[in-house]
This record gives C-alpha cells, structure tokens and sequence, in this order.
C-alpha cells in the first residue's frame, strides 16, 4: 500500500507543474493582450466550435446535401485562415522597429521590410472573406 501512495505522490507534482502554468500563461493572456486580439481571438474559437458542429451533424446525422455540408466547412476553414492571418498582422504591426545586435556587438534600429496599417490589413480582411463567401454561395448552388 505504501507504494502506491509514493507513486501518486510522484504524479502530483508535474500535475501541478502543468495546472501552474496553464493558469500563468492564462493570467498573463488575460492582462498583455489587447481587447482587439481578444475579440479576435474569441471569434477564432467560434469558428472551430462551427466547424466541429458541423462535423459532428454529419456523423450522426449524414450528409444528404452534402455539398451545403461542405460549402458550410470549407466556409469555417477558410474564414479561420483569413482571421488567424489578421491576427498575425495586427501583432506585426505594433512591433514597428527591432533592435538587432550586430557582430561587432553594436544595437541597431531595423525598419521593417514592409508594413501594413491596422486599416489596411482589415479591408484586405474583409475583400477576401467577400470573395471566400462568393466562391462558397457559388460552389452550394
């Protein structure tokens, strides 16, 4: 018996490790991230409960149209690929300058190779989920 007690003790510990720093990379998401990353964020979780409801219809359900299935699938997949693709130009866009240590151990200023304006990454955003949506309304027909 008391070996059994020694080997759940040994468990508790990195049970506690991941519970820790689960809940520190949570507290520090909650206070670094900006309320715009957060709405996205959020609507990125949507799309995945969307498309896994979706899936889960046609498991029990079936699949009678199927194409309005896979309109509707394809339609969450490529609307989560458009928001993720925001996202990853909006973080871009608030590191405008790097500092980069050269050889001869001096700090530099970079710019950027390009950059994209909050506004404009957002109306990319927008022109390609009207385009997204038009070739999905087609392809459902």
């Amino acid at each position: 018996m008391p070996r059994r007690e020694k080997k759940t003790a040994s468990y508790a510990k990195p049970v506690n490790e991941v519970v820790s720093a689960v809940a520190t990379s949570y507290r520090d998401y909650i206070r670094n991230l900006t309320p715009r990353l957060k709405l996205i964020d959020s609507f990125l979780a949507f799309l995945v409960a969307l498309g896994g409801l979706q899936f889960l219809y046609v498991l029990l359900i079936g699949n009678f149209p199927f194409n309005a299935f896979l309109g509707g699938f394809i339609s969450c997949v490529g609307q989560f690929v458009l928001t993720v693709s925001l996202r990853l130009q909006f973080v871009s866009g608030t590191e405008q300058k790097k500092t980069v240590e050269t050889e001869d151990g001096e700090v530099k200023e970079m710019e950027p190779v390009f950059s994209i304006t909050p506004q404009r990454a957002f109306g990319d955003y927008i022109f390609a989920s009207l385009i997204l949506h038009f070739v999905v309304l087609h392809f459902i027909n």
